[in-house]
C-alpha cells in the first residue's frame, strides 16, 4: 500500500519555481511530523524542511527566505513551494512522515532539475 505520494517536481530555469505536494493515505495525517528531503547524485539525503503537527516550521540554511513548506490537514496534504530556484537545487525530492516512537514512511520521490 503506497502511503505517500510525491507530484508536482519538473524541469525550470533558474529563479523559476515549482510547488511539490505530497498526498497522505491511510495514516492519521495530523499525528506526523512532515518533512521534504532531498537527494543529488552522489551525495546523502538531507532534511530541506519540516513542519510541525502544530505547523511549527523549520528550514535548511541553504533554502530559507525561498522555499515555504505548508501542510492542509483536511486533504491530508503537505506542500513544498520553492520560488528562486537555483542549479544546486537539483535532486529528488522526497516527502517524509514521522511519528515519534513509531513509525517513518517514505514517499516514492520526485524529480527537480534547475537549468538553463
Amino acid at each position: 500500500q503506497v502511503q505517500l505520494v510525491e507530484s508536482g517536481g519538473g524541469s525550470v530555469q533558474p529563479g523559476g519555481s515549482l510547488r511539490l505536494s505530497c498526498a497522505a493515505d491511510g495514516i492519521s495525517f495530523s499525528f506526523y511530523i512532515m518533512a521534504w528531503y532531498r537527494q543529488a547524485p552522489g551525495k546523502e539525503r538531507e532534511l530541506v524542511a519540516q513542519i510541525s503537527r502544530s505547523g511549527t516550521t523549520n528550514y535548511a540554511d541553504s533554502v530559507k527566505g525561498r522555499f515555504t513548506i505548508s501542510r492542509v490537514n483536511a486533504n491530508n496534504t503537505v506542500y513544498l513551494q520553492m520560488n528562486s530556484l537555483k542549479a544546486e537545487d537539483t535532486a529528488v525530492y522526497y516527502c517524509n512522515a514521522n511519528r515519534i516512537w513509531t513509525t517513518t514512511l517514505w514517499g516514492q520521490g520526485t524529480q527537480v532539475t534547475v537549468s538553463s
